[in-house]
């Protein structure tokens, strides 16, 4: 196949991935042992937490034609999550949330369906179009599923750089929006990488509540507060508790101040529209749910990925610092809720419990009587 029509192939891909709620398409070699020496540094410097998968799998995340042998391109795709209809200044409402220590907050990805099967579904949908040009051939797809450089196949391919967030960052799309990757068996023309521009901005590192941005585009997910309320399994470090705020499942902090994100595309399709129960709501009230609720209420999106028990640490934690703001009303229900839960079967969510509670400091009259007030005197 010569170069004139592996042109036309890739303009006839990205044409069909744009009907299937794919913002851009591009195309990487498999050659990628240029960021080898960074990820093995990444990894003995114990970067990774608990995520001991990647130890395991090792230099295979760099190694495409390793992960699925015969391996000759890989074809690489964004697609954006906003809500459709997302209306301009949304990064600032976003941020006004952290401001209301009583509402907890979702990041932005997780309140419509899971990504993994959206994008995967919708991948293997553009490989039966991609038959019909090339024929039968040998193909996987990924979406943050496998042991995938996703981040480094995407800029070499020209979806973005690496931010100073370590996240791809787009002059025409900012950074709000999903990876996904086609393995295939057959050679495309790589498309060009793009150039970098974030300049001498630092907005990103500096708003990181957690500090867990160490260095330009190095995170310590041992400090990130998405690490530490969806992939940690344990308790949560108490010297970082406190600097969680009111963020219960991920945290959106590092794109929400990014000025590139104001270019952020919404969705095309319905996926990723906001699920009304998780958007908006207060600590005491999700506190509230039972697993049963839990489960019906998280059915088909990412928050699945924890179980009800996590759920309520990451929500004891964000009560136990909104506790800490409270007035003595407010006090009073946070201490109600807290208490209903001081004897779960867990020991994970009785130790986050007792740790909320303590960040009251002690307990006034008013908090354990909050009908009392001075109206009643005389």
């Amino acid at each position: 196949m010569d170069d004139h029509n592996r042109s036309q192939w890739l303009a006839q891909i990205r044409a069909w991935a744009q009907e299937l709620g794919f913002s851009h398409i591009g195309v990487s070699g498999v050659d990628l042992s240029s960021a080898e020496p960074q990820l093995l540094q990444w990894l003995a410097q114990g970067f990774h937490g608990d995520l001991h998968y990647m130890e395991r799998h090792g230099l295979m995340r760099a190694r495409p034609a390793e992960l699925v042998p015969g391996t000759v391109s890989v074809i690489t795709a964004r697609m954006p999550y906003l809500p459709r209809g997302t209306a301009p200044g949304w990064p600032a409402r976003e941020r006004a949330r952290l401001l209301n220590p009583d509402e907890g907050v979702v990041s932005l990805y997780a309140r419509g369906r899971d990504y993994h099967k959206v994008v995967r579904q919708r991948l293997r949908r553009l490989c039966d179009r991609i038959e019909t040009l090339a024929g039968p051939f040998g193909y996987r797809v990924f979406s943050d599923s496998a042991p995938v450089l996703e981040k480094e196949l995407a800029s070499r391919s020209g979806q973005g750089w690496r931010g100073k967030h370590s996240l791809v960052l787009s002059r025409d799309a900012g950074s709000m929006f999903f990876l996904g990757e086609i393995f295939v068996d057959f050679p495309l023309t790589p498309t060009e990488p793009v150039s970098a521009h974030c300049g001498t901005c630092a907005a990103c590192i500096d708003v990181c509540p957690t500090g867990a941005i160490v260095a330009p585009g190095v995170v310590d997910a041992r400090r990130c507060i998405s690490y530490l309320t969806i992939e940690n399994h344990g308790p949560i470090p108490e010297d970082l508790r406190p600097l969680m705020g009111n963020h219960i499942y991920g945290c959106d902090d590092c794109q929400t101040i990014c000025p590139w994100n104001k270019y952020a595309e919404a969705a095309d399709i319905p996926d990723f529209d906001e699920r009304s129960p998780l958007v908006g709501q207060q600590l005491v009230d999700l506190f509230a749910w039972d697993e049963e609720t839990f489960l019906k209420r998280t059915e088909g999106g990412p928050i699945r990925r924890i179980n009800h028990e996590r759920w309520l640490r990451n929500i004891a934690v964000a009560l136990g610092n909104a506790l800490r703001a409270a007035d003595a009303p407010q006090a009073w229900k946070i201490r109600a809720a807290l208490r209903r839960r001081a004897d779960h079967d867990s020991a994970l969510v009785r130790e986050h419990v007792a740790w909320a509670l303590a960040q009251g400091g002690a307990e006034t009259i008013m908090d354990a009587n909050p009908g009392r007030g001075d109206s009643d005197a005389g």
